[in-house]
């Protein structure tokens, strides 16, 4: 199970959100800075979301994204407004190794194919939901689409992963939704990534340890554990496996 550390960037800083409320926001400061700082505790990848782009489509974020990608000696996973074609490509023909496709994914039934279609194993669809419903538009509206319909969409295409998020945990340090994630990697094959809750050490080994059908997580996404100091990175790493 990798360990992704999670940048989230809102006007230029490194900020953590509360269950996804842009009024419930912490500040921690430069990208770059706490970027160097996982690659020197030897995270092999970083997760970074551009918030403002995520709510509103507009990528004010996107060069420093890029640049991000360009400079921090990581495999970058990327997302926030990647919302047609273009800006998939710019990003991942600009460094950016797996991009995460939200609120397009159910908003554009094509955009998803035909991007895995031209960078197999290099697109994630990123599936937030609360209480099994996706939302979309940075997580501010409710799609109407249960969790599990939004996986059959995508049945059959060559993905980087799922990248499943339950809302309600994120944020919170109060443990992951064990039992969704469970549910998700029973139902398809494509590689699941863990996101939301992870508070402690014990949360990672929970995660670790998780199986349905034989099948394992292929990765955590951890954000406020590590900015607070709830949770050391190189300790993280070796929880992870």
């Amino acid at each position: 199970m990798d360990l992704y550390p999670a940048i989230d960037i809102r006007d230029g800083r490194c900020v953590r959100l509360l269950q996804g409320d842009f009024a419930a926001e912490t500040v921690y400061g430069d990208p770059f800075e706490v970027a160097r700082g996982y690659a020197e505790s030897g995270a092999r990848w970083l997760h970074v979301v551009d918030l403002d782009a995520a709510r509103t489509g507009a990528g004010v974020n996107r060069e420093l994204v890029l640049e991000l990608a360009q400079t921090v000696p990581m495999q970058m996973q990327a997302g926030g407004g990647v919302r047609d074609a273009a800006t998939a490509a710019e990003l991942l023909d600009g460094g950016v190794a797996r991009v995460v496709i939200g609120t397009a994914a159910i908003a554009d039934p094509e955009l998803v194919p035909q991007l895995a279609a031209d960078y197999p194993g290099r697109v994630a669809v990123g599936l937030d939901h609360r209480q099994r419903e996706i939302a979309v538009s940075g997580w501010e509206v409710g799609s109407g689409i249960g969790l599990d319909d939004a996986i059959e969409r995508f049945r059959g295409l060559v993905l980087g992963a799922f990248v499943v998020t339950d809302i309600s945990t994120d944020g919170t340090l109060a443990g992951p939704d064990l039992d969704g994630l469970r549910h998700v990697l029973g139902t398809t094959s494509v590689p699941v990534i863990a996101s939301g809750g992870v508070g402690s050490l014990a949360d990672l080994g929970a995660l670790a340890a998780l199986e349905a059908g034989g099948r394992t997580l292929a990765g955590v996404i951890v954000g406020k554990a590590l900015l607070s100091g709830a949770i050391e990175l190189d300790e993280a790493v070796a929880a992870c496996g």
